[in-house]
């Protein structure tokens, strides 16, 4: 046989590479508020939407749910210690891009932030929430989407305890 039976955690700890996204919303102070996430996903290819999983106590769950609206970000390689911050600060307490400045651009369809040092950037307004145990899964349909003019690699959590690296080629042009 080649596979045995494990707990759930030793199974898990073997999603290394797992990939790495910034979403950032505006709170009711109009701040955007960025916050790192592992879990993501493309749910729907027509019309184009994606998912994302946040903690239940997560300020971002609250941002989320007053702006109706997201912008989901690939950072790159070289955003590791943005990346870093932003999943290890809260915005109830902390201002993060002021905090931990970050090349930002205007969105064009939502209002909200680009970042500009990314992969790629996808705005999406919110098109329906799931409660998951202790997440919460916002669906966004993709409004916008935004690519970085520069061949960057695609920044991916490596291992565990904060473990990050780029991982892989980006440019998939023909």
């Amino acid at each position: 046989m080649a596979q045995k039976q494990v707990d759930y955690g030793t199974a898990i700890g073997r999603k290394f590479p797992e990939q790495v996204v910034i979403a950032i919303a505006k709170d009711e102070k109009g701040v955007p508020n960025p916050i790192t996430l592992g879990w993501t996903m493309i749910v729907s290819g027509s019309p184009p939407m994606m998912a994302i999983a946040v903690a239940k106590g997560h300020y971002s769950v609250r941002a989320i749910r007053h702006s109706k609206e997201f912008v989901i970000a690939f950072p790159s390689e070289d955003m590791s210690e943005e990346a870093l911050f932003y999943g290890t600060h809260s915005g109830r307490d902390t201002e993060k891009l002021k905090a931990h400045p970050c090349p930002t651009e205007p969105t064009r369809v939502i209002d909200g932030v680009l970042l500009a040092g990314a992969v790629a950037n996808f705005e999406c307004k919110l098109a329906t929430e799931l409660e998951t145990g202790d997440h919460i899964v916002f669906v966004g349909e993709v409004v916008a989407s935004h690519v970085n003019e520069e061949p960057k690699q695609r920044l991916y959590t490596v291992g565990p305890g904060y473990k990050m690296s780029g991982v892989g080629p980006t440019d998939t042009s023909p």
